[in-house]
């Protein structure tokens, strides 16, 4: 069995194309998926359970009998995608990539980037076709 982590940020068009990747590229009986998502800070306390994309992907995978399991961060979203898949042991990683400019990665950095670069284990990078942000 296949343990893959998917990076689950808030837009809901990534999360259902990260859920429908992994479920095109993988047989759905032999995956076990962990979503993260990570809430950089967290003062009022919310909870993966109620993120919007979360639930979206979660939904598909339960729809295909994927085992998954929620999990959740604050900090650093590369940080912490690559300390969960470490923790976890996950085969892969799954993260949904988005188009910026040169100055917008230069200003706000690159998660997917970062993950790409210091991830000791396979990364898959998808996105979502013609997006903007």
């Amino acid at each position: 069995m296949k343990e893959l982590l998917l990076g689950i940020d808030q837009n809901v068009d990534r999360a259902v194309k990260q859920a429908e990747t992994v479920l095109d590229l993988f047989e759905a009986d032999n995956i076990h998926v962990y979503l993260l998502h990570d809430f950089g800070e967290n003062p009022e306390g919310a909870s993966v359970v109620q993120v919007t994309s979360v639930k979206r992907a979660k939904e598909l995978f339960e729809e295909a009998n994927v085992p998954v399991d929620l999990r959740e961060g604050s900090g650093d979203p590369a940080e912490s995608i690559i300390q969960h898949a470490e923790e976890l042991d996950a085969d892969a990683i799954c993260i949904a990539g988005r188009k910026r400019s040169p100055a917008g990665k230069m200003l706000f950095g690159s998660v997917s980037q970062s993950v790409i670069l210091n991830a000791d284990r396979p990364v898959l990078t998808c996105s979502t076709p013609h997006e903007s942000e």
